[in-house]
């Protein structure tokens, strides 16, 4: 069984057990959150739209930490313009408890 949940403007697919890296969240370590459905799909088929209207993912947060630093360079040839920049994206790690019907 397997779900696609959706956060942050974007969507996962996500089974029991997974460890996801998401948009930060407010929630502090050890706290329960619960996702918007948009698809659900098991062994009697898939499920989407009005079919999902009691459908809940619970998913635990594991950590709250930041991406490995990216480097932002910029520069206009020929004008000796140089701009560099570090950059590191916060997320929250959740890992997925239960997928419900």
């Amino acid at each position: 069984m397997y779900a696609i949940i959706e956060n942050g403007g974007k969507q996962y697919k996500v089974s029991e057990g997974d460890v996801l890296k998401v948009e930060k969240l407010p929630q502090e370590v050890g706290a329960e959150v619960n996702f918007n459905v948009v698809m659900v799909s098991d062994d009697k088929g898939v499920k989407v739209g009005n079919d999902l209207k009691n459908a809940k993912v619970t998913a635990k947060v594991e950590a709250q930490d930041k991406f490995k630093k990216i480097i932002v360079f910029k520069y206009k040839a020929k004008k000796n313009e140089r701009k560099k920049q570090g950059h590191r994206q916060p997320f929250t790690a959740v890992k997925i408890e239960k997928i419900s019907l």
